[in-house]
């Protein structure tokens, strides 16, 4: 049996019950094992892979907060911090229904090769908890991240493990948290990143992660004889990075037509009113339905998930809502429908049986962990401004953005090429950023 078999069937025995996690180190490993078998006898002296796919530490702890009623509720609090061998360990924090350690894991995993791709010294790490913000006062949400970082708060820092917001963590719950750390530790430091503008947060960080996957999708084009102007997009999710994502995307020349959310999606066929879906999702905090009741021209399609999205006609698919949502099923949509190129604004939304599809019928398929990078490369932005205790202007910031997201897909793309796999982005990705971690590792011993 090969060291990639043999690493893989380990992983799964050693994490029982924890799919997304075998999900995301398969699919790294099978893209690596050309250059791990031309490595294999130093590799397996040294369990370099057995290292790679297990967390440096694990942490899991309750968290109790009172809510409105005066009842005391307990969640589970996650973080691990999986490697720190190019950084201290950055990844968001998660606050879902659904988040359990296999799927902190899987993030935690995929965070270390695309902290890698930016360029950036940053390792991987992720954390979160089964909390839901969705419903909660403002009052309940600050119990609930008080308590998290009451235990949090020793094990992070700013040259240790620098949290940042993800799914259901905005700028209202870094801020929460920030205070508690902040009165916990009497630091005043860059730990968290996604802070408010008055506390050192940084200018573009909103629009970071949407932005820089349309970077990324306009320079993959480009290298492809494409245009990005004038082609149709369609974007799943109605948060953060779709909405920027939508953003960019109109002001690069193309016509986003699709947003979704978990009961249901929209299709407009005059392109997505930018202002009004920022009206609906970021300031009234509600469903889609209301900017369908306010456009008369959109159809709203109710759904669980909004994955239905993928039969709309397209040129351009943005996967932006969360892990697997994009199906074999929607794959042949795609395909069927004309569509030639995907970029996963996502952490992993498309299965693996889908991407093989999509590669296989020649659609420019582009990762997660390369383009979606945009938020974790904006937020070492934000790190480093606060180690120099200075503010970049919204320009400065999005031109870095820009030069780091057009180089992950020259370094994805160089590196794809060099192993015989030209136009295989995913191998690519992994590749790139499995090799610097790789030789960090190496350098520093057995640890």
């Amino acid at each position: 049996m090969s060291y990639v078999d043999e690493v893989f069937d380990l992983v799964v025995a050693k994490n029982p019950a924890q799919p997304e996690f075998h999900q995301a180190v398969k699919e790294v490993l099978e893209s690596l094992r050309v250059v791990i078998e031309a490595n294999e006898e130093q590799y397996r002296r040294d369990a370099l892979l057995e290292r790679l796919v297990t967390p440096e530490r694990q942490l899991l702890f309750r968290v109790p907060w009172v809510d409105d009623k005066g009842q005391v509720q307990v969640n589970n609090g996650f973080r691990v911090q999986f490697n720190s061998a190019i950084g201290p360990y950055k990844g968001g924090l998660r606050l879902h229904p659904s988040v359990n350690l296999g799927i902190i894991k899987f993030l935690g995993f995929e965070q270390i090769f695309k902290n890698s791709l930016t360029g950036l010294p940053i390792g991987g790490g992720k954390g979160g908890s089964d909390f839901d913000p969705k419903g909660k006062s403002d009052r309940e949400v600050m119990a609930f991240c008080q308590s998290f970082i009451n235990e949090l708060h020793k094990y992070i820092g700013a040259d240790t493990d620098v949290p940042a917001g993800d799914i259901g963590t905005g700028a209202r719950e870094i801020g929460y948290m920030y205070g508690q750390y902040k009165r916990l530790t009497g630091l005043y430091e860059g730990v968290l990143t996604g802070k408010g503008l008055t506390f050192g947060g940084s200018l573009a960080r909103t629009e970071a992660t949407g932005y820089g996957l349309l970077y990324l999708t306009e320079e993959m084009l480009k290298c492809n004889g494409r245009d990005i102007k004038g082609q149709t997009v369609v974007v799943s999710g109605a948060g953060n990075v779709a909405i920027y994502a939508i953003q960019k995307a109109w002001q690069l020349g193309a016509k986003p037509v699709t947003c979704s959310d978990s009961t249901g999606w929209i299709y407009d066929p005059e392109g997505i009113d930018v202002a009004l879906l920022k009206e609906v999702k970021e300031v009234k905090r509600a469903r889609l339905t209301e900017y369908a009741a306010a456009r008369p021209g959109a159809q709203y399609h109710e759904c669980a998930g909004g994955s239905n999205v993928w039969t709309v006609k397209c040129d351009v698919a943005l996967p932006c809502a969360t892990q697997n949502e994009l199906h074999l099923e929607d794959a042949k949509n795609l395909v069927a429908n004309g569509c030639f190129a995907v970029a996963e604004g996502a952490n992993m939304p498309t299965t693996m049986d889908a991407t093989e599809y999509l590669q296989k019928n020649g659609v420019l398929f582009c990762p997660g962990k390369a383009s979606n990078a945009g938020g974790v490369a904006t937020s070492a932005l934000e790190m480093s401004q606060n180690s120099e205790r200075l503010s970049w202007t919204f320009e400065e910031v999005d031109s870095k953005l820009q030069k780091i997201m057009v180089n992950i897909f020259h370094s994805l793309d160089a590196a794809a090429k060099k192993y015989g796999m030209e136009g295989n982005y995913v191998a690519g990705a992994n590749i790139a950023g499995f090799l610097k971690v790789a030789e960090a590792m190496t350098a520093q011993g057995i640890v």
